[in-house]
């Protein structure tokens, strides 16, 4: 115990890759006796670093018991993203690292006395950063691809989602996605590169090259819509004077149903749709993309779309990690889960977040992060009850507390617990201040809420920057080939 007791100081004050056998390497229920198992430290792996991760590890860090709790975080990436403001780094309108907060800065070494004080009343986080390739759910171990295998008693599968093209013909060549850094900043580099190539060759202007579509009416598509009309028509089009930018670019928004917005009230789908239009969106509805080309789009309504930039956030499924798991899957690749959301024939296994089911189709809940920061708390709380020797919590019940959408300056919408409907300015005050509030980091919040001041003063963007190499051949293939990101945690 007195190796352990060592082992955990070190990891509080920073000292996270301890050498030789220590409790993450160990061995789950190694020992055979009763009383050295109510003593054995135990391993809580959670994989994935989005907002359910990063909430399951926050949550079993404060686990209080007699017994030592070692948390082990994985992640491909070693950032958290925070994903609702990916479309204002895809717009110019944010830099990457306001939207990105390293993994080791959040459970890395404290820098004052309180912060060490407090780091050693709470549970040792080791953050890996690698891709899972497999779990072993008899022996109790996550392999990763570099060959590493992590011993767990708790498993937390927080993987997250992926961009779903569901089959549609050349949506995975030539579409534009906005699940990670990388690829937001990729799109930004082609949003900009166009205006240059229209500005080089006025030609352009009449091929699709300032034609820009997104597929998808749901928030981030809505929000993404607008963020790029504002940015060629307040922006841009001071920055290349020689264009005629309310002429000739377009930005269209296509979505399947007959509104914008349907998981809102109708009322505010109508109030989106029209703020889009008189900021010069043209909004598509009851109609969807058949196929993508390098150089157009086909409708489903028979209508053919010259453009070179096609946005697709039209829609997600699992990572790839829910697989692994080798459980039933739901609906959509979600994996079955008990009300107490862990796997039906597994306890220790829990699933939470956008890969999460449900125990049948109809109690399926939104991929929405705060689904998946409610139920991380929620698995905190039954590991701590099993720690402490606690019954266990009831079951998981979602508490819905409202959604947001942005439409652009000035003006968002948001749908409130109790019936509050708010739209306009005030609705948009009631998102930025919600946003802020969630950003993870101190230094993010600061930098955001200065940039969104600069930006709204101004009417620029801080942020126009072409990071990208030019293409090899940017006029008969798409500018940026769309870059194929492996598929995991």
């Amino acid at each position: 115990m007195a190796a352990i007791t060592l082992d955990r100081r070190l990891l509080a004050t920073g000292w996270t890759d301890p050498p030789g056998e220590t409790p993450y390497e160990r061995s789950p229920s190694a020992s055979t006796t009763r009383s050295s198992q109510a003593t054995d430290p135990v391993n809580v792996v959670v994989v994935g670093g989005g907002f359910g991760g990063l909430r399951a590890a926050h949550e079993i860090q404060r686990i209080r018991s007699d017994r030592e709790v070692y948390v082990t975080l994985i992640d491909k990436r070693n950032h958290h993203t925070f994903q609702p403001l990916l479309y204002q780094v895809a717009t110019a309108g944010l830099d990457p690292q306001d939207v990105g907060q390293g993994l080791r800065q959040l459970f890395g070494a404290p820098r004052t006395s309180f912060g060490r004080w407090r780091a050693r009343r709470r549970n040792p986080v080791r953050v890996v950063m690698g891709e899972v390739v497999g779990i072993d759910r008899t022996g109790r171990r996550v392999v990763l691809a570099d060959g590493r295998r992590l011993a767990y008693d708790h498993l937390v599968v927080a993987g997250g989602a992926v961009t779903s093209t569901f089959g549609l013909p050349g949506v995975e060549e030539h579409g534009w996605r906005l699940k990670s850094l990388q690829q937001a900043t990729h799109l930004r580099d082609h949003l900009i590169r166009q205006f240059e190539h229209a500005a080089a060759d006025p030609d352009r202007v009449d091929d699709g090259t300032l034609r820009f579509v997104v597929a998808g009416g749901g928030p981030t598509g809505v929000e993404m819509a607008g963020a790029i009309a504002e940015l060629a028509f307040e922006v841009l089009a001071r920055d290349h004077p020689t264009l005629d930018v309310r002429r000739h670019v377009e930005v269209v928004l296509v979505e399947m149903g007959d509104r914008l917005l349907p998981a809102f009230d109708e009322e505010l789908g109508r109030t989106a749709a029209s703020t889009l239009e008189r900021a010069g969106v043209d909004v598509r509805l009851g109609t969807a993309l058949a196929e993508a080309e390098a150089d157009h789009i086909m409708l489903t309504d028979g209508t053919r779309v010259d453009t070179t930039t096609l946005v697709w956030v039209a829609g997600v499924r699992p990572a790839g990690v829910a697989g692994l798991l080798e459980a039933e899957l739901m609906r959509g690749g979600r994996v079955r889960i008990t009300p107490q959301v862990h796997l039906p024939d597994d306890p220790r296994v829990f699933v939470i977040g956008d890969m999460a089911g449900a125990p049948t189709d109809d109690q399926l809940l939104p991929q929405v992060a705060p689904v998946a920061q409610q139920q991380a708390a929620y698995v905190a709380e039954v590991i701590g009850a099993q720690l402490r020797g606690r019954p266990a919590p009831g079951p998981f019940a979602y508490r819905d507390k409202g959604s947001m959408a942005t439409i652009g300056r000035n003006h968002a919408v948001a749908e409130l617990p109790g019936g509050l409907k708010l739209s306009g300015f005030v609705g948009w005050v009631a998102w930025l201040a919600l946003h802020l509030l969630t950003l993870v980091g101190f230094r993010n919040r600061v930098s955001v809420a200065l940039s969104w001041i600069h930006n709204w003063w101004t009417w620029d963007r801080s942020s126009r920057l072409i990071i990208d190499p030019p293409p090899a051949d940017s006029r008969d293939a798409q500018v940026e080939s769309t870059p194929v990101y492996p598929i995991g945690p």
